[in-house]
């Protein structure tokens, strides 16, 4: 998991050793849905196969972020009704990007989200992309996600890894979750298929709500200052047309978030409920963590 151009397809592709000639060419994202593919574990010894399940960020350039989490719903759902847990995940990000902000920020929060304290355990944070930064560059970014971003995921059992665009490498990340010896639910998985609840009214639910909320205050904030800009330049026609232009498409924009808002809110009477019947559940997110170091 991780956003959109991490790297996720890359590692599966030199995990199973396809070719990774064409990844990653286009803006556009790779992996517009789930897809998995098994192989056969590298060394017989361990006579086991191994399942890769691909999927979207939160930020896919093919689907909003409410399609991204029903998607990811909908297949972790069906995989814990037949009783398949997951062995682990491997949350990737680009150690080229110089600070944590918007897309990745909102798919770590996505993520802690919806795996929860226990399952938190199964994760290892992987860095992409070494070969294009300065090695010193790479190092004292890594150091920054250990200590900052990353450090509750770390303080509860999370492990890191760097990813080195081989095989082997691949490889050496997905023992160290195999070493876990332990596939435990993600957090929405409980929540769904154990406490009954609907999408919208669990933790990576509200979390997107959350989001979203955020969004939409940005985005009016962006229409009335072009509105004003507007008012403030009908001296010059060419200008203020253009401003019309952008304000159009950012009211667009707005009128898409208020209908994923409206999509993912709660009624009061169901998280009411939910705080009760939360409590019966043994995994616990970190997001309001997360929260708080934005």
């Amino acid at each position: 998991m991780g956003p959109t151009g991490v790297g996720k397809t890359t590692f599966i592709r030199y995990a199973t050793d396809q070719s990774v000639q064409n990844i990653g060419r286009s803006l556009d994202s790779d992996t517009a849905e789930i897809q998995s593919v098994k192989v056969r574990h590298p060394d017989r010894s361990k006579n086991r196969g191994i399942i890769f399940v691909d999927t979207p960020g939160f930020d896919d350039t093919n689907k909003a972020d409410i399609e991204v989490l029903q998607l990811l719903a909908d297949w972790l759902m069906n995989a814990y009704k037949r009783k398949k847990c997951l062995s682990g995940v491997i949350y990737l990000h680009r150690i080229t990007d110089n600070r944590m902000a918007g897309s990745s920020l909102k798919n770590l929060r996505m993520f802690a989200s919806l795996c929860g304290d226990r399952a938190i355990r199964n994760v290892v944070l992987g860095t992409t992309m070494w070969s294009k930064v300065k090695q010193e560059m790479g190092t004292q970014r890594e150091t920054e996600l250990h200590d900052k971003h990353w450090k509750s995921m770390l303080a509860r059992g999370s492990k890191t890894a760097r990813f080195g665009d081989s095989f082997d490498s691949a490889w050496k990340i997905v023992d160290v979750i195999l070493e876990c010896r332990r596939a435990d639910p993600l957090l929405l998985q409980e929540e769904i298929v154990d406490l009954h609840k609907p999408l919208s009214d669990t933790q990576a639910g509200r979390t997107m709500c959350w989001s979203l909320q955020k969004l939409l205050t940005d985005h009016k904030k962006t229409v009335r200052n072009l509105r004003q800009e507007i008012r403030c330049n009908q001296g010059n026609p060419a200008h203020a047309q253009a401003l019309r232009t952008q304000c159009n498409e950012a009211d667009e924009i707005l009128q898409e978030i208020r209908k994923q808002v409206r999509k993912m809110k709660v009624p009061i009477q169901r998280r009411i409920l939910s705080i009760f019947s939360f409590r019966k559940s043994r995994a616990v997110s970190m997001i309001n963590y997360l929260h708080m170091r934005r």
